[in-house]
């Protein structure tokens, strides 16, 4: 296969992924705002923190007065300024999809770009607060309907494995933002005692948003926790999309993959990293400084990946 077919597929993968990902991390704060009383305070700011565009929005950012969830909401789903937006995403993935067409079958395209469709046709009508949950879901929909086209009727090659590769590190990664959206400042109660319980329901609204309640529910079998949250969504081994699963499905791929030298190092550091990690004393602290040292590993995963498959 051409290197440059290979990293397409890997690409176009990690855009979807991404995409679905930016969905379900606006998805925690819309969730949170409704299920909050009004007593409480909420900042949106944490959101763009998390996925490292703060300057871009800033620089985007005119207003004096206290930002809020429309300004945010633009920003992470619309705004052409920022590469990881939603809209950019997909946007990105149809015109790599046009370059590697002849390699997937024509129900992916047909898939992409019905997406593509319905967010220029209904994104700025409906990412307001009145309609952003059915948005969001109808996005996340169209995501995972390509991510199952590609499962089910894509032949189970090599470009299969990148497409499998892409998927596991944008996964890996983006669980990790939404990781630290959820455990950074995004509620302040006014009462002190109230704090827990808010904290609480902030790692609730990341496992709903991640699809992971109600297996959290079926497989810890206790009450949701900072600590037990971080734990099942950090390393549990059976949960498609704990950083631990999406690590071991990437060392798997791997093995697939004709042999280069050096690749494998990078990768299990960070597994050993997750592996050895303690979610008590994570969810004591903000976790934020060791997502963050997770996210850095996995770009110098990347950047190994690319240089043994990619630039030859």
């Amino acid at each position: 296969m051409l290197s440059r077919v290979a990293n397409n597929l890997y690409w176009f993968s990690r855009y979807i992924r991404r995409a679905e990902n930016t969905a379900r991390l606006v998805s925690v704060g819309s969730q949170l705002q409704l299920d909050l009383p009004p007593s409480v305070d909420f900042n949106w700011l944490p959101l763009i923190d998390t996925v490292g565009v703060n300057q871009l929005f800033l620089d985007g950012h005119r207003g004096d007065g206290p930002v809020g969830d429309t300004e945010v909401v633009h920003f992470l789903l619309l705004d052409d300024a920022n590469p990881s937006s939603l809209r950019s995403s997909i946007d990105t993935a149809r015109e790599l999809l046009r370059s590697i067409r002849d390699t997937l079958p024509g129900s992916v395209w047909e898939a992409v770009n019905d997406l593509y469709l319905y967010i220029e046709s209904a994104a700025e009508r409906d990412i307001g607060r009145r309609y952003r949950i059915d948005f969001l879901n109808r996005v996340l929909d169209g995501c995972l309907k390509v991510s199952a086209l590609l499962s089910a009727n894509v032949s189970h090659d090599i470009g299969y494995q990148f497409l499998r590769l892409g998927t596991a590190l944008e996964q890996a990664d983006m669980t990790t933002r939404i990781i630290d959206a959820g455990a950074s400042g995004l509620v302040t109660p006014r009462n002190e005692g109230d704090r827990e319980v808010f904290q609480n329901m902030q790692w609730m609204s990341v496992l709903h948003s991640l699809a992971g309640y109600q297996m959290f529910r079926r497989h810890v079998r206790q009450r949701v926790t900072g600590a037990l949250a971080l734990g099942f969504l950090l390393q549990d081994t059976q949960f498609p999309r704990s950083t631990q699963f999406c690590l071991s499905r990437a060392h798997s791929v791997l093995m697939s993959l004709p042999a280069r030298p050096g690749v494998e190092r990078p990768l299990n550091r960070v597994i050993g990293l997750i592996r050895n990690a303690d979610p008590a004393s994570l969810a004591e602290r903000n976790p934020a400084q060791f997502m963050d040292e997770i996210q850095i590993d996995l770009g110098t995963l990347h950047t190994t990946l690319a240089q043994a498959y990619f630039d030859s």
